[in-house]
């Protein structure tokens, strides 16, 4: 039995301290403590004995790094006590990831084939630490099964908590790229149907003096019909020439010129108006011979103030269509009001309404789309909201690649290949290098700025597609990208 002087002892620990530094001393850790630890408690308690007498112990001060990301990985940690947040930068914004708190693990697991931190680990409150080194997992593996299982169990769950979380960020960029071109395509004809509403209401209020002046014209029954007959033959015309911007000057000209000979008031508003609904001058001719010369002007101010009426509510309801029609494609895109089972469906359907949902990025890109679409293609049986997760990533991603040609070019191909439906999705970007081709459906992989993209958008593709029992290829040079999915017909 050795006895120690105290004094001694705390001249050894003063040594220490000031040649091995602060980080290093040595704190209190046993394997009854590990042992109560949710994931270890299966642990055989030599085995985690071996742990306590691997690993090395210190402490950290507030303010400190466990580590930073890009620093070779040291081993597994312990957290005993304190407070260590966990973060990742996405361009100058912090996005934090986890916070470790007593008794939690981090860095380095069993089997893991990261060499280097992605992330970095800053200490919040002071915080002891237990490491054991990389060095020793090899030891680890082969002599101390129950450890290393219970190790791997801890990475299984925090790679399904990182990729539950990369997914949601993934949906959400996708969400909000999305939301930007709704919010886009809706204010359009939101704003149109404002402005509508109240230029009719201004020009309806302006209705009262041209009235009481029709309804002073003494004019036979008859006489209104043919005027009535006459109206609805010129807006009922079907086939109106088209015209050069010269030729329907002349024509106003014309037209501007008979409403003044004749003393009709506005001429030169009603000229424009008149022209833009196929009016000519034997239109006016015939008119004139059935309306009395004094009330003329009236009767043709009257006409045109319905014609501007009309105009303004087939604007307004043009506006509201396209809303109507945006509204759907979002419902059906989302799949809102039918269950989340397969069902029989025709790939154009999600294809067209996901070109719909990224109208403003093309409009944006100057982006030609072309469909090259076999409409008589049999269906398939899929789930409607995943395959348009499917046509969301692959075309959003062809958009991106866009960004960099002047003029870029979309084509959509489907087709029937023996059993199959396929479908391929090809632009004129800039293509994908060689080497990094048969990286493109890995988990993370991206060649996105940060915060642009997580990696998981063709994951997430290939796993939808795999569970639909398909298939998804690339082919890329410059100036042709080509991805390639085909799905099983429905039987």
């Amino acid at each position: 039995m050795y006895v120690f002087d105290t004094a001694a002892v705390h001249f050894c620990q003063l040594v220490l301290k000031r040649y091995i530094g602060p980080m290093q001393t040595t704190i209190t850790a046993d394997a009854t403590w590990l042992q109560s630890i949710e994931v270890l408690k299966d642990v055989p308690l030599p085995q985690l004995q071996w742990l306590v007498e691997n690993s090395q112990h210190y402490t950290l001060p507030e303010g400190d790094y466990l580590f930073q990301s890009g620093d070779l990985v040291a081993g597994t940690h312990i957290l005993r006590a304190g407070k260590i947040r966990i973060y990742m930068m996405q361009g100058r914004e912090m996005r934090e990831i986890s916070t470790m708190m007593p008794k939690d693990i981090s860095g380095a697991l069993p089997f893991s084939r990261g060499a280097t931190a992605s992330v970095n680990a800053r200490v919040l409150e002071a915080a002891d630490v237990m490491t054991l080194p990389v060095e020793k997992f090899r030891e680890m593996t082969g002599h101390h099964y129950e450890l290393t299982e219970a190790l791997v169990h801890v990475m299984t769950n925090r790679v399904r908590s990182f990729t539950s979380m990369q997914q949601q960020n993934e949906k959400m960029m996708a969400l909000g790229k999305l939301s930007a071109g709704l919010a886009h395509e809706l204010n359009n004809p939101a704003a149109a149907i404002v402005r509508g509403s109240e230029s009719l209401w201004k020009h309806l209020q302006l209705q009262p003096d041209l009235f009481k002046e029709v309804m002073e014209i003494q004019m036979e029954s008859k006489e209104v019909d043919v005027i009535k007959t006459k109206l609805f033959e010129v807006l009922e015309r079907t086939e109106k020439p088209k015209l050069t911007l010269m030729q329907k000057t002349e024509l106003e000209d014309e037209l501007r010129d008979w409403f003044d000979e004749n003393n009709v008031a506005n001429s030169d508003e009603i000229a424009e108006n008149f022209l833009e609904y196929g009016f000519n001058c034997e239109d006016l001719e015939h008119f004139d011979q059935h309306i009395p010369r004094k009330s003329l002007s009236a009767v043709l101010n009257w006409i045109n103030q319905n014609l501007v009426t009309e105009r303004m509510v087939q604007d307004i309801q043009e506006a509201s269509k396209r809303i109507f029609y945006l509204v759907q494609s979002i419902k059906n895109f989302t799949h809102m009001d039918q269950g989340k089972g397969k069902e029989r469906i025709d790939v154009h359907s999600g294809i067209d309404n996901t070109l719909t949902m990224l109208q403003y990025k093309l409009k944006k890109g100057n982006i030609e789309v072309v469909r090259e679409f076999d409409h008589q293609l049999p269906k398939i049986m899929a789930a409607v909201g995943e395959l348009n997760q499917v046509w969301t990533n692959l075309i959003d991603n062809a958009l991106d690649a866009l960004e960099s040609v002047g003029r870029g070019r979309l084509v959509i191909r489907t087709e029937k290949d023996h059993e199959f439906v396929k479908v391929s999705i090809i632009d004129n970007g800039p293509g994908i290098p060689e080497e990094i081709k048969s990286r493109v459906f890995d988990p993370f992989f991206t060649t996105k700025d940060i915060g642009k993209g997580t990696g998981m958008g063709l994951d997430v593709v290939s796993r939808i597609i795999n569970q639909h029992h398909g298939s998804i290829k690339v082919n890329s040079e410059p100036g042709n990208t080509v991805f390639i999915v085909c799905f099983p017909i429905a039987e």
